[in-house]
């Protein structure tokens, strides 16, 4: 076994054959750890997203965090209750891809496809960005390595999850369930405390007065506010994952995700909201609250090691749907196939680098602030949202069946009200960055469509069979050429290889000074003189350029165009590194070649 062999099944892990898919599938606990990770840990910056845009046009305008906070909860209930409806129409996975595809026309379904691959990206930039932020509030001396952290916690949950759903799963779980302890255990005793008479900081205004803002303000902070709905998909998109049965299964998961999100939430932004929560640069909203509702002690800092740890994990839930989408899209032709394709531990490997490559270079384009990213993150979410509704408002009237009514009811409730947040977020964020998304998303579509149409083009190239195409045996029109840079026993081998394929043997030599040519004419006439050398001119010293050329001009000479094999001779040596010490001349020979026609290009290697 080579060392990189080695290397990979120690980070990632033996193969395992298609019989174990069955055992890689997991309960409601872990699921909700998997698919709901990115949902639940929202609640770290959502109410902060709020605050912001607030507290910058006055004071007292945080007042409107708390009413804000009910829109938002109630949007929940609406996407709730709407995505258990597709989980019950499309118990295979129900994505708004799959969902828009079906019921829209494949233009849908591609916009659909491209704001979810957008949107995937962007949570584990955005979780990551916020797990940094948090962390380095409780240690502000790695600030600015914040980065760098990033890429590294991206590429630990890439190999995780290169390791398999399962064993990904079990590993990202208690972290998960320590985030939701903690954030229960800030808003209980926080709540206690108030309703005690403890000592603890309040809001310095009345809070029942809500001052005058513009309403384009307020739509502002309440579509930012909306960041904390994104990832609520995720469970009707992964219902393959689920042990059985996975429907019901998903539909129970998805009703604690709801509840648990609504209720962190809500208690947040109702302490924040009570005890005047501001954040400001160094401080997150939820570092403020664990300082003022437990002090600088153990408590804190598990509150803020387990945001940090939640918003680094809640990147899994892309990690679980975004290869998944991506291997969809490639099945249709619409993504490269490398993508569709199942790695040794049954995940689409694939699809998981290259997720993480993009979530990285993400993090470096915006330097890791987490508020400098939410701006594109939501238009991807909702855009998918309203077309998967919308797909499903179409699938009901279409189909009718048991329980449409109230199932058609729900999705119209759930399409119209995601179109209506769609519009106010493109709206009040373009200028903040969303435009990107709103210009992303249609070149993302054009790149599918470009793909899908070089599928077809090569598929009807290579599907056409006529009498031109028999295989009765034709006179050979077929040269071997050899280039080479001197006379060495790898030259002699790729001669008595040339020389076993074709009648016609010719090599070729690239002229760069007049002594070492006659010194080459010399032993070839004394080694091989039966095969012709053909002495090159390069007066520019160039070395491809006349090789290319003369390809061409065997190529024509007669009156039918000849195939043409080029054979390069190479030596590889004993140690890989020491490849390094030697020109690569006979691997930008073969790059040229490439795109040849009627070129093929073969290696005959030496072994020192």
């Amino acid at each position: 076994m080579g060392v990189v062999r080695r290397i990979k099944r120690t980070l990632v892990g033996n193969p395992l054959t298609l019989e174990h898919q069955s055992h890689e599938l997991i309960p409601k606990w872990k699921a909700l750890a998997v698919l709901s990770s990115d949902a639940l840990s929202s609640v770290a910056y959502a109410t902060e997203e709020i605050l912001i845009p607030l507290s910058l046009f006055a004071a007292g305008a945080v007042a409107w965090s708390l009413p804000i906070a009910f829109a938002v909860a109630a949007l929940l209930v609406i996407i709730t209750l709407s995505y258990r409806q597709t989980i019950d129409a499309y118990p295979n996975g129900g994505g708004a891809y799959t969902v828009a595809k079906e019921n829209l026309g494949k233009k849908a379904g591609l916009v659909a496809g491209a704001s979810l691959l957008i949107d995937y990206t962007l949570t584990v930039a955005v979780s990551v960005a916020a797990g940094v932020e948090n962390f380095t509030s409780a240690f502000p001396g790695l600030a600015e390595h914040k980065v760098l952290i990033g890429a590294a916690v991206i590429l630990f949950v890439m190999l995780m999850n290169l390791r398999g759903v399962k064993e990904s799963a079990s590993i990202f779980a208690l972290p998960t369930y320590f985030f939701v302890l903690s954030i229960i255990a800030l808003v209980v005793v926080g709540g206690f405390k108030l309703m005690m008479g403890y000592e603890i900081a309040k809001a310095p205004l009345v809070h029942e007065i809500y001052p005058e803002i513009p309403i384009f303000l307020l739509l502002r902070a309440f579509s930012s506010g909306c960041s904390a709905l994104t990832g609520i998909e995720a469970i009707s998109n992964g219902i393959p994952i689920f042990k059985q049965p996975a429907q019901k299964n998903a539909k129970i998961t998805m009703v604690w995700m709801s509840g648990l999100l609504g209720f962190m939430f809500l208690g947040i932004t109702f302490l924040a909201h009570v005890m005047g929560i501001v954040p400001h640069e160094g401080q997150t909203a939820v570092s403020l609250l664990a300082s003022q509702v437990f002090g600088m002690n153990f408590m804190y800092y598990f509150v803020q090691i387990s945001t940090a740890l939640i918003l680094f994990l809640a990147a899994n839930t892309s990690y679980a749907d975004f290869p998944r989408l991506a291997s969809l899209l490639a099945r249709d032709g619409y993504l490269p196939r490398q993508l569709g394709s199942i790695g040794d531990r049954l995940v689409f490997s694939n699809g998981i680098m290259g997720l993480s490559f993009a979530a990285i270079f993400l993090l470096i384009l915006f330097g890791g602030v987490t508020h400098h990213l939410i701006p594109l993150y939501a238009v991807g979410v909702f855009l998918s949202f309203t077309l998967s509704q919308s797909g499903m408002i179409r699938h009901h009237l279409r189909l009718r069946e048991k329980g449409w009514i109230r199932a058609l009811i729900f999705n119209s409730i759930g399409a119209l009200t995601t179109f209506v947040i769609l519009l106010v977020i493109a709206i009040t964020k373009f200028t903040s960055g969303a435009w990107i998304i709103v210009l992303l998303i249609p070149g993302l579509v054009w790149f599918f469509l470009q793909i899908k149409n070089h599928y077809l083009y090569v598929a009807r190239r290579l599907g056409r069979l006529s009498g031109d195409h028999s295989l009765e045996v034709l006179p050979s029109f077929h040269t071997a050429l050899v280039p080479v840079s001197n006379l060495h026993p790898g030259v002699l081998q790729a001669l008595h290889y040339a020389r076993s394929i074709s009648q016609d043997v010719r090599a070729c030599y690239v002229e760069l000074g007049a002594e070492q040519t006659e010194r080459l004419k010399e032993q070839w006439q004394k080694v091989v003189p039966e095969i012709p050398l053909v002495i090159l001119p390069s007066p520019f010293r160039s070395v491809i350029e006349p090789v290319l050329d003369y390809i061409d001009q065997v190529k024509d000479e007669g009156s039918q165009k000849k195939l043409v094999t080029v054979i390069i001779p190479e030596f590889v040596t004993r140690k890989w590194y020491h490849q390094f010490l030697h020109n690569q001349t006979a691997f930008v020979l073969r790059a040229y070649l490439w795109l040849k026609p009627n070129t093929v290009v073969a290696s005959v290697r030496y072994h020192i």
